[in-house]
């Protein structure tokens, strides 16, 4: 008998198969660098959104713009403060009438004094704010609520009625904490101290 040799196909990929191979592999690689890529970005943008958002509460929105004036209304405790608020650089308008404003001393802590139309205030536990004027006598305000750049705004507060343990003031050395709280932006604390001598006006440091 013949002997039947058997023949092993031996042949290469030819240029062509080669080329689909290394095409295939490169769209693969390329989609999923893409993917990667894609991840990372989505990734910064969230975060950097984030730490923008935690700036802007913590941040607040409002600043003193003077000095904060005490007055005794002729008793032996401080009754009433008023304080200038400006906007802080780079914040947004602030809407006057939806701000809250907390006060607190040794004794009581009020969280939301009320807004009121009168001014001065003269009911206990209520705050109201007025536009500031130039030397001019121009205001600096537009006429709205919203106190935005170069604007400036004088806030009245008269302490609660049990502020003080119950006397309504706060007697010589003691302290108090005038907390104001936008509708968005971080809180501007105010903690000042009575001078040993309760005069009727007094510049608090």
């Amino acid at each position: 008998m013949r002997e039947i040799r058997k023949r092993r196909d031996k042949r290469g990929f030819t240029g062509l198969e080669a080329a689909i191979v290394l095409t295939a592999f490169i769209v693969v690689a390329a989609v999923f660098s893409y993917m990667v890529l894609g991840a990372g970005f989505f990734s910064t943008e969230k975060a950097k959104a984030v730490v923008h958002t935690g700036v802007e509460q913590a941040t607040s929105s409002v600043e003193l713009a003077g000095d904060v004036i005490g007055e005794s209304e002729g008793s032996d405790y401080l009754k009433r403060v008023t304080l200038y608020l400006q906007l802080t650089a780079g914040e947004n308008p602030v809407d006057m009438d939806k701000l809250t404003i907390a006060y607190a001393d040794e004794y009581v802590y009020n969280g939301s004094l009320v807004h009121t139309t009168t001014s001065p205030p003269t009911v206990a536990g209520t705050w109201n704010y007025t536009w500031v004027t130039d030397k001019s006598g121009t205001t600096l305000g537009d006429g709205d609520n919203m106190l935005e750049t170069k604007e400036k705004v004088k806030v009245v507060i008269q302490f609660p009625s049990d502020a003080g343990g119950g006397t309504g003031g706060v007697a010589a050395n003691g302290w108090f904490q005038i907390e104001v709280k936008p509708e968005q932006g971080g809180t501007l604390p105010v903690k000042k101290t009575v001078p040993g001598k309760v005069d009727t006006i007094m510049v608090l440091h």
